[in-house]
Formats: C-alpha cells, structure tokens, sequence
C-alpha cells in the first residue's frame, strides 16, 4: 500500500536502507520501514524537518510519535493503523519533497 501512494512520484525507487524495504529518491531514503527495537510494531518511519515533525505529533500524537532513538533525526514515526491513507499519501509526497530539495541543494554544492 506505501509504495503504490508514492509511485507517480518524480523519481522514486524501491530500495533497503539499513536491511530493510525504502523508498527512495536520488538514492535517499524517505520512508522505510524502522528498525529500532524501540519503534513499534506497524510503523513507518519517514523523514522531514523538525518543525513538521513536532507539529503533527503534537496535533496527533495517537498517529504519530518519536522514540529516543529518532530524536535527533528530521523523521517521525506513523503508527499505520492509525493513518489515514490520504494523510499518509500526503506525507510522503512532503518526505520525497524534503528529501529532493535536500539532495538537488547537496548537488549544487559540489
């Protein structure tokens, strides 16, 4: 179900990042599968900035969290079966959104 709401994304490809199922763009991942113990079972990790990470745990905190483990990542962990599938869809297309300015900026740099 994740990968189909992520695939009329610009570039995107199936991939691992650390052993597991990513999604990737620019060969960054923007959501995967978390493999912390501390992550709960059912969840999908996805990256963006710190802002929006602590704005939608704090708008809903049943759907969304952080263990220690993230805390110092731009990601948040989805309890999926607490997610909309339209919010989730909305989520990755921020995550790839993210993540692509993330490594055109990287690019321009070099």
């Amino acid at each position: 179900m994740i990968e189909a709401l992520a695939t009329d994304l610009p570039g995107v490809e199936r991939g691992t990042s650390w052993g597991v199922p990513a999604l990737k763009v620019n060969g960054q991942m923007f959501a995967c599968v978390p493999t912390h113990k501390s992550a709960e079972p059912g969840s999908l990790v996805v990256r963006l900035d710190f802002a929006d990470r602590d704005a939608m745990i704090e708008d809903d905190p049943k759907t969304f969290y952080l263990k220690e483990h993230y805390v110092d990542y731009p990601c948040v962990l989805v309890r999926l079966q607490h997610v909309h599938r339209d919010a989730l869809r909305d989520l990755l297309r921020a995550s790839w959104q993210y993540v692509s300015a993330k490594t055109r900026k990287r690019a321009r740099t070099r």
